[in-house]
Protein backbone atom coordinates (compact mmCIF):
# COMPACT_ATOMS: atom_id res chain seq x y z
CA UNK A 1 0.00 0.00 0.00
CA UNK A 2 1.22 3.53 -0.76
CA UNK A 3 2.32 5.25 2.45
CA UNK A 4 0.22 8.35 1.69
CA UNK A 5 -2.90 6.20 1.36
CA UNK A 6 -2.15 4.54 4.68
CA UNK A 7 -1.79 7.92 6.43
CA UNK A 8 -5.12 9.01 4.92
CA UNK A 9 -6.78 5.88 6.32
CA UNK A 10 -5.34 6.52 9.75
CA UNK A 11 -6.49 10.16 9.66
CA UNK A 12 -9.97 9.06 8.65
CA UNK A 13 -10.16 6.54 11.49
CA UNK A 14 -9.16 9.23 13.95
CA UNK A 15 -11.99 11.43 12.72
CA UNK A 16 -14.87 8.95 12.89
CA UNK A 17 -16.60 7.22 15.76
CA UNK A 18 -15.30 9.71 18.31
CA UNK A 19 -17.19 8.05 21.14
CA UNK A 20 -16.34 4.49 20.11
CA UNK A 21 -14.38 2.72 22.79
CA UNK A 22 -14.91 5.36 25.45
CA UNK A 23 -17.27 3.09 27.36
CA UNK A 24 -14.37 0.79 28.18
CA UNK A 25 -13.27 2.93 31.11
CA UNK A 26 -10.32 2.16 33.32
CA UNK A 27 -9.38 -1.47 33.61
CA UNK A 28 -9.83 -2.84 37.09
CA UNK A 29 -6.80 -4.22 38.90
CA UNK A 30 -6.59 -7.93 37.99
CA UNK A 31 -7.59 -10.12 40.91
CA UNK A 32 -6.66 -13.74 41.47
CA UNK A 33 -8.23 -15.90 38.77
CA UNK A 34 -8.15 -19.67 38.54
CA UNK A 35 -8.95 -21.72 35.45
CA UNK A 36 -9.95 -25.10 36.87
CA UNK A 37 -10.21 -28.50 35.17
CA UNK A 38 -9.01 -27.01 31.88
CA UNK A 39 -7.02 -28.58 29.04
CA UNK A 40 -3.87 -26.49 28.58
CA UNK A 41 -2.11 -26.07 25.22
CA UNK A 42 1.17 -24.63 26.50
CA UNK A 43 2.72 -24.14 23.04
CA UNK A 44 6.20 -25.06 24.28
CA UNK A 45 5.71 -28.16 22.12
CA UNK A 46 2.76 -29.85 20.43
CA UNK A 47 0.93 -31.30 23.41
CA UNK A 48 -2.16 -30.93 25.61
CA UNK A 49 -1.99 -30.94 29.42
CA UNK A 50 -5.37 -32.35 30.42
CA UNK A 51 -7.42 -31.45 33.47
CA UNK A 52 -5.12 -28.71 34.77
CA UNK A 53 -5.61 -25.73 37.06
CA UNK A 54 -3.91 -22.43 36.20
CA UNK A 55 -3.79 -19.66 38.83
CA UNK A 56 -3.23 -16.05 37.76
CA UNK A 57 -2.40 -13.11 40.00
CA UNK A 58 -1.30 -9.57 39.10
CA UNK A 59 -1.24 -10.39 35.42
CA UNK A 60 1.13 -13.39 35.74
CA UNK A 61 0.77 -17.15 35.95
CA UNK A 62 1.49 -17.89 39.60
CA UNK A 63 0.89 -21.63 39.67
CA UNK A 64 -0.26 -24.42 37.38
CA UNK A 65 -0.48 -28.18 37.52
CA UNK A 66 -2.84 -31.15 37.49
CA UNK A 67 -6.14 -30.10 39.03
CA UNK A 68 -5.71 -32.23 42.16
CA UNK A 69 -2.27 -30.79 42.91
CA UNK A 70 -3.12 -27.07 42.91
CA UNK A 71 -4.95 -25.34 45.75
CA UNK A 72 -7.19 -22.54 44.48
CA UNK A 73 -7.16 -19.49 46.79
CA UNK A 74 -10.51 -18.94 48.50
CA UNK A 75 -10.85 -15.42 47.10
CA UNK A 76 -10.08 -16.40 43.51
CA UNK A 77 -12.41 -15.89 40.59
CA UNK A 78 -12.98 -19.46 39.38
CA UNK A 79 -13.48 -20.15 35.69
CA UNK A 80 -14.67 -23.67 34.93
CA UNK A 81 -12.57 -25.00 32.08
CA UNK A 82 -14.17 -28.44 31.91
CA UNK A 83 -14.01 -29.63 28.30
CA UNK A 84 -12.35 -26.36 27.23
CA UNK A 85 -8.85 -25.50 26.05
CA UNK A 86 -6.52 -22.75 27.28
CA UNK A 87 -3.96 -21.49 24.77
CA UNK A 88 -1.70 -18.41 24.74
CA UNK A 89 -3.08 -15.21 23.24
CA UNK A 90 -2.14 -14.46 19.64
CA UNK A 91 0.01 -11.66 18.23
CA UNK A 92 -0.38 -9.28 15.30
CA UNK A 93 3.21 -8.67 14.19
CA UNK A 94 2.46 -6.20 11.40
CA UNK A 95 -0.26 -3.86 12.55
CA UNK A 96 -0.95 -0.18 11.89
CA UNK A 97 -2.29 1.46 15.01
CA UNK A 98 -4.36 4.61 14.46
CA UNK A 99 -4.20 7.66 16.67
CA UNK A 100 -7.12 9.57 18.17
CA UNK A 101 -10.21 8.29 20.00
CA UNK A 102 -10.94 5.49 17.53
CA UNK A 103 -7.69 3.85 18.55
CA UNK A 104 -9.35 2.55 21.72
CA UNK A 105 -11.95 0.75 19.64
CA UNK A 106 -9.21 -0.79 17.50
CA UNK A 107 -7.50 -2.01 20.66
CA UNK A 108 -10.71 -3.71 21.78
CA UNK A 109 -11.22 -5.36 18.38
CA UNK A 110 -7.83 -6.99 18.75
CA UNK A 111 -8.55 -8.31 22.25
CA UNK A 112 -12.04 -9.47 21.24
CA UNK A 113 -10.37 -11.88 18.82
CA UNK A 114 -7.75 -13.17 21.23
CA UNK A 115 -4.98 -10.87 20.00
CA UNK A 116 -3.08 -9.91 23.14
CA UNK A 117 0.15 -8.56 21.60
CA UNK A 118 0.52 -6.09 18.72
CA UNK A 119 3.63 -4.79 17.01
CA UNK A 120 2.73 -1.45 15.40
CA UNK A 121 4.76 -0.66 12.29
CA UNK A 122 4.25 3.09 11.81
CA UNK A 123 4.68 5.55 14.66
CA UNK A 124 2.20 8.44 14.88
CA UNK A 125 1.56 11.31 17.27
CA UNK A 126 -0.16 10.05 20.39
CA UNK A 127 1.18 6.51 20.18
CA UNK A 128 3.39 6.73 23.24
CA UNK A 129 0.43 7.80 25.36
CA UNK A 130 -1.71 5.06 23.81
CA UNK A 131 0.98 2.51 24.65
CA UNK A 132 1.17 3.76 28.23
CA UNK A 133 -2.59 3.49 28.68
CA UNK A 134 -2.71 0.08 27.00
CA UNK A 135 0.24 -1.50 28.77
CA UNK A 136 -0.83 -0.24 32.21
CA UNK A 137 -4.39 -1.50 31.83
CA UNK A 138 -6.18 1.85 31.66
CA UNK A 139 -7.95 0.61 28.52
CA UNK A 140 -8.74 -2.88 27.26
CA UNK A 141 -5.91 -3.44 24.84
CA UNK A 142 -3.15 -5.79 23.78
CA UNK A 143 0.38 -5.20 24.99
CA UNK A 144 1.81 -2.79 22.42
CA UNK A 145 5.27 -2.73 20.90
CA UNK A 146 5.43 0.35 18.69
CA UNK A 147 7.74 1.60 15.95
CA UNK A 148 8.99 5.08 15.27
CA UNK A 149 7.93 7.18 12.27
CA UNK A 150 8.52 5.79 8.80
CA UNK A 151 11.96 5.99 7.18
CA UNK A 152 11.66 6.27 3.41
CA UNK A 153 12.70 8.52 0.53
CA UNK A 154 9.96 10.99 1.40
CA UNK A 155 10.81 11.36 5.09
CA UNK A 156 14.62 11.12 4.96
CA UNK A 157 16.53 13.37 2.59
CA UNK A 158 20.04 11.92 2.86
CA UNK A 159 22.17 9.32 4.68
CA UNK A 160 23.35 12.11 7.00
CA UNK A 161 19.73 13.00 7.81
CA UNK A 162 18.98 9.36 8.59
CA UNK A 163 22.01 9.11 10.87
CA UNK A 164 20.88 12.22 12.74
CA UNK A 165 17.44 10.72 13.33
CA UNK A 166 18.76 7.53 14.91
CA UNK A 167 21.85 8.86 16.71
CA UNK A 168 20.18 8.48 20.10
CA UNK A 169 18.90 4.98 19.45
CA UNK A 170 22.02 2.88 18.96
CA UNK A 171 21.13 -0.79 19.00
CA UNK A 172 17.54 -0.29 17.88
CA UNK A 173 16.18 -3.33 16.03
CA UNK A 174 14.60 -2.85 12.63
CA UNK A 175 12.23 -4.82 10.45
CA UNK A 176 9.41 -4.45 7.96
CA UNK A 177 9.38 -3.64 4.26
CA UNK A 178 12.30 -4.22 1.92
CA UNK A 179 12.73 -1.16 -0.33
CA UNK A 180 13.25 -2.19 -3.93
CA UNK A 181 16.33 0.05 -4.14
CA UNK A 182 17.89 -1.89 -1.24
CA UNK A 183 16.88 -5.46 -2.08
CA UNK A 184 16.40 -8.35 0.28
CA UNK A 185 19.94 -9.74 0.14
CA UNK A 186 21.47 -6.45 1.25
CA UNK A 187 18.80 -6.03 3.94
CA UNK A 188 19.56 -9.49 5.32
CA UNK A 189 23.28 -8.75 5.42
CA UNK A 190 22.66 -5.44 7.19
CA UNK A 191 20.84 -7.23 10.01
CA UNK A 192 17.15 -6.59 9.34
CA UNK A 193 15.31 -8.89 11.73
CA UNK A 194 11.93 -9.36 10.05
CA UNK A 195 10.91 -9.29 6.42
CA UNK A 196 7.26 -8.49 5.89
CA UNK A 197 4.93 -9.27 2.96
CA UNK A 198 7.22 -11.69 0.97
CA UNK A 199 7.62 -9.16 -1.84
CA UNK A 200 11.39 -8.95 -1.31
CA UNK A 201 11.68 -12.69 -1.90
CA UNK A 202 9.58 -12.52 -5.04
CA UNK A 203 11.48 -9.53 -6.40
CA UNK A 204 14.73 -11.44 -5.96
CA UNK A 205 13.69 -14.93 -7.07
CA UNK A 206 10.95 -14.00 -9.53
CA UNK A 207 7.28 -14.84 -9.25
CA UNK A 208 5.59 -11.46 -9.42
CA UNK A 209 4.80 -11.69 -13.13
CA UNK A 210 6.60 -14.87 -14.13
CA UNK A 211 8.02 -18.15 -12.85
CA UNK A 212 10.12 -18.48 -9.69
CA UNK A 213 13.83 -19.20 -10.07
CA UNK A 214 14.22 -22.14 -7.67
CA UNK A 215 17.98 -21.67 -7.24
CA UNK A 216 17.58 -18.02 -6.28
CA UNK A 217 14.74 -18.81 -3.92
CA UNK A 218 16.81 -21.50 -2.20
CA UNK A 219 19.73 -19.07 -1.95
CA UNK A 220 17.79 -16.27 -0.30
CA UNK A 221 16.00 -18.66 2.06
CA UNK A 222 19.38 -20.03 3.18
CA UNK A 223 20.63 -16.47 3.79
CA UNK A 224 17.53 -15.79 5.87
CA UNK A 225 18.14 -18.90 7.99
CA UNK A 226 21.81 -18.09 8.53
CA UNK A 227 20.90 -14.57 9.66
CA UNK A 228 18.25 -15.85 12.09
CA UNK A 229 15.72 -13.47 10.55
CA UNK A 230 11.96 -14.01 10.58
CA UNK A 231 9.20 -13.51 8.00
CA UNK A 232 5.75 -11.94 8.43
CA UNK A 233 3.85 -13.14 5.33
CA UNK A 234 0.58 -11.06 5.40
CA UNK A 235 -0.98 -13.41 2.85
CA UNK A 236 -4.63 -12.34 2.77
CA UNK A 237 -4.08 -8.60 2.34
CA UNK A 238 -1.99 -9.19 -0.76
CA UNK A 239 -4.39 -11.67 -2.32
CA UNK A 240 -7.65 -9.79 -1.80
CA UNK A 241 -6.39 -6.21 -1.97
CA UNK A 242 -2.99 -5.63 -3.50
CA UNK A 243 -3.27 -8.35 -6.15
CA UNK A 244 -7.01 -7.77 -6.51
CA UNK A 245 -8.37 -11.31 -6.39
CA UNK A 246 -10.99 -10.92 -3.64
CA UNK A 247 -14.74 -11.08 -4.24
CA UNK A 248 -15.71 -7.46 -3.54
CA UNK A 249 -19.36 -8.13 -2.71
CA UNK A 250 -18.39 -10.94 -0.36
CA UNK A 251 -15.71 -8.87 1.36
CA UNK A 252 -18.00 -5.89 1.85
CA UNK A 253 -20.38 -8.23 3.66
CA UNK A 254 -17.89 -9.95 5.92
CA UNK A 255 -19.49 -10.04 9.40
CA UNK A 256 -16.64 -8.00 10.87
CA UNK A 257 -17.38 -5.03 8.60
CA UNK A 258 -20.08 -4.11 11.12
CA UNK A 259 -17.28 -2.98 13.40
CA UNK A 260 -15.56 -0.71 10.88
CA UNK A 261 -16.56 2.70 9.42
CA UNK A 262 -18.73 2.13 6.35
CA UNK A 263 -17.07 4.98 4.50
CA UNK A 264 -13.74 3.20 4.82
CA UNK A 265 -15.21 -0.13 3.69
CA UNK A 266 -16.61 1.57 0.59
CA UNK A 267 -13.20 3.14 -0.04
CA UNK A 268 -11.56 -0.28 0.14
CA UNK A 269 -14.08 -1.66 -2.37
CA UNK A 270 -13.44 1.24 -4.73
CA UNK A 271 -9.71 0.66 -4.62
CA UNK A 272 -10.05 -3.03 -5.47
CA UNK A 273 -12.38 -2.16 -8.37
CA UNK A 274 -9.88 0.43 -9.58
CA UNK A 275 -7.13 -2.16 -9.43
CA UNK A 276 -9.12 -4.61 -11.52
CA UNK A 277 -10.04 -1.96 -14.08
CA UNK A 278 -6.44 -0.87 -14.61
CA UNK A 279 -5.22 -1.41 -18.20
CA UNK A 280 -2.36 -3.64 -17.03
CA UNK A 281 -4.50 -5.91 -14.83
CA UNK A 282 -4.46 -9.53 -15.98
CA UNK A 283 -6.41 -11.95 -13.80
CA UNK A 284 -4.32 -14.94 -14.85
CA UNK A 285 -1.08 -13.14 -13.98
CA UNK A 286 -2.62 -12.08 -10.66
CA UNK A 287 -3.64 -15.64 -9.87
CA UNK A 288 -0.16 -16.91 -10.73
CA UNK A 289 1.32 -14.24 -8.44
CA UNK A 290 -0.95 -15.44 -5.64
CA UNK A 291 0.11 -19.05 -6.15
CA UNK A 292 3.76 -18.02 -6.14
CA UNK A 293 3.31 -16.26 -2.81
CA UNK A 294 1.84 -19.45 -1.38
CA UNK A 295 4.79 -21.40 -2.74
CA UNK A 296 7.32 -19.00 -1.18
CA UNK A 297 5.66 -19.24 2.24
CA UNK A 298 5.61 -23.03 2.01
CA UNK A 299 9.30 -23.09 1.05
CA UNK A 300 10.25 -20.74 3.90
CA UNK A 301 8.34 -22.81 6.42
CA UNK A 302 9.66 -26.12 5.12
CA UNK A 303 13.20 -24.77 5.43
CA UNK A 304 12.66 -23.89 9.08
CA UNK A 305 12.62 -20.10 8.74
CA UNK A 306 10.79 -18.49 11.66
CA UNK A 307 7.30 -17.37 10.62
CA UNK A 308 5.55 -14.62 12.59
CA UNK A 309 1.80 -14.04 12.31
CA UNK A 310 0.70 -10.71 10.87
CA UNK A 311 -1.92 -9.20 8.58
CA UNK A 312 -1.05 -5.49 8.01
CA UNK A 313 -4.43 -4.52 9.45
CA UNK A 314 -6.33 -2.28 9.29
CA UNK A 315 -6.18 -2.19 5.51
CA UNK A 316 -8.17 -3.53 2.57
CA UNK A 317 -10.90 -5.56 4.33
CA UNK A 318 -8.48 -6.61 7.09
CA UNK A 319 -10.27 -5.54 10.29
CA UNK A 320 -7.98 -5.72 13.35
CA UNK A 321 -8.20 -9.02 15.17
CA UNK A 322 -10.67 -10.60 12.78
CA UNK A 323 -8.05 -10.53 10.03
CA UNK A 324 -5.82 -12.98 11.90
CA UNK A 325 -8.46 -15.70 11.65
CA UNK A 326 -8.56 -15.25 7.87
CA UNK A 327 -4.75 -15.20 7.77
CA UNK A 328 -4.54 -18.49 9.65
CA UNK A 329 -6.67 -20.18 7.02
CA UNK A 330 -4.40 -18.83 4.28
CA UNK A 331 -1.36 -20.17 6.12
CA UNK A 332 -3.06 -23.56 6.30
CA UNK A 333 -3.67 -23.40 2.55
CA UNK A 334 0.06 -22.73 2.08
CA UNK A 335 0.90 -26.05 3.72
CA UNK A 336 1.63 -25.00 7.28
CA UNK A 337 0.35 -27.35 9.98
CA UNK A 338 -2.14 -26.18 12.59
CA UNK A 339 0.54 -26.26 15.27
CA UNK A 340 3.00 -24.29 13.10
CA UNK A 341 0.34 -21.65 12.51
CA UNK A 342 -0.42 -21.30 16.22
CA UNK A 343 3.31 -21.24 16.95
CA UNK A 344 3.76 -18.32 14.56
CA UNK A 345 1.40 -16.21 16.67
CA UNK A 346 2.46 -17.38 20.14
CA UNK A 347 5.78 -19.09 20.90
CA UNK A 348 7.69 -17.50 18.01
CA UNK A 349 6.54 -14.02 18.99
CA UNK A 350 7.51 -14.61 22.61
CA UNK A 351 10.96 -15.61 21.41
CA UNK A 352 11.20 -12.46 19.29
CA UNK A 353 10.39 -10.27 22.31
CA UNK A 354 12.22 -12.39 24.88
CA UNK A 355 14.35 -9.44 25.96
CA UNK A 356 11.21 -7.40 26.72
CA UNK A 357 8.92 -9.82 28.55
CA UNK A 358 8.02 -13.46 29.07
CA UNK A 359 4.95 -14.61 27.13
CA UNK A 360 3.83 -16.68 24.16
CA UNK A 361 3.72 -19.97 26.03
CA UNK A 362 1.83 -21.02 29.18
CA UNK A 363 4.12 -21.48 32.17
CA UNK A 364 4.69 -20.13 35.67
CA UNK A 365 5.86 -16.51 35.65
CA UNK A 366 4.67 -15.77 32.14
CA UNK A 367 2.28 -13.00 31.21
CA UNK A 368 -1.32 -14.14 31.63
CA UNK A 369 -2.53 -13.73 28.03
CA UNK A 370 -4.94 -16.52 27.08
CA UNK A 371 -7.71 -17.60 24.76
CA UNK A 372 -10.16 -20.07 26.30
CA UNK A 373 -11.75 -22.10 23.52
CA UNK A 374 -14.68 -24.50 23.55
CA UNK A 375 -12.94 -26.94 21.19
CA UNK A 376 -9.35 -27.96 20.51
CA UNK A 377 -7.48 -25.52 18.24
CA UNK A 378 -4.95 -28.22 17.38
CA UNK A 379 -7.73 -30.24 15.74
CA UNK A 380 -8.94 -27.39 13.52
CA UNK A 381 -7.50 -23.88 13.19
CA UNK A 382 -11.07 -22.53 13.00
CA UNK A 383 -11.55 -23.60 16.62
CA UNK A 384 -9.46 -20.62 17.72
CA UNK A 385 -12.56 -18.50 17.03
CA UNK A 386 -14.78 -20.85 19.07
CA UNK A 387 -14.09 -18.83 22.20
CA UNK A 388 -15.38 -18.93 25.74
CA UNK A 389 -13.38 -15.82 26.56
CA UNK A 390 -10.05 -13.99 26.50
CA UNK A 391 -7.62 -12.98 29.23
CA UNK A 392 -5.25 -10.08 28.62
CA UNK A 393 -2.57 -9.32 31.21
CA UNK A 394 -4.68 -11.04 33.88
CA UNK A 395 -8.02 -9.43 33.07
CA UNK A 396 -10.76 -11.89 32.12
CA UNK A 397 -13.31 -11.03 29.43
CA UNK A 398 -16.03 -13.62 28.90
CA UNK A 399 -17.34 -14.15 25.38
CA UNK A 400 -20.65 -12.70 26.52
CA UNK A 401 -18.90 -9.48 27.56
CA UNK A 402 -16.96 -9.39 24.29
CA UNK A 403 -20.07 -9.78 22.14
CA UNK A 404 -21.92 -7.13 24.13
CA UNK A 405 -19.14 -4.60 23.52
CA UNK A 406 -18.93 -5.51 19.83
CA UNK A 407 -22.64 -4.79 19.47
CA UNK A 408 -22.10 -1.41 21.10
CA UNK A 409 -19.33 -0.62 18.62
CA UNK A 410 -21.57 -1.56 15.67
CA UNK A 411 -24.29 0.77 16.96
CA UNK A 412 -21.84 3.62 17.57
CA UNK A 413 -20.68 3.29 13.94
CA UNK A 414 -24.24 3.18 12.61
CA UNK A 415 -23.85 -0.39 11.42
Amino acid sequence: MKRGALIAIVAHMAAVGMTAGQAQGRQQEPRITAFVNVNVIPMDEERVLRNYTVVVEQGRIMEMGPAGSVTVPANAQRIDGSGKYLMPGLAEMHGHTPSGPFAETVMFLYVANGVTTVRGMLGLDGHLELRRRANTGRIIAPTLYLAGPSFNNRTVQSPQHAAERVASAVGMRFGGHVPADVGIVHAIKMGQLTFDHLDGYLEYAGGIDGPIDDAKLDEVIELTKQAGAAVVPTMVLWEVGIIGLGDIDEMENYPEMRYWPRQQVRSWAARVRQRRQAPNFDVEVAQAFGRNRMRVLEALNDAGVTILMGTDSPQMFSVPGFSLHREMQAMLNAGMTTYEILESGTKNVGEYFRNNDSFGTIGVGRRADFILTNSNPLDDIANVADRAGVMVRGRWLSEEMIQQRLEEIARELGN
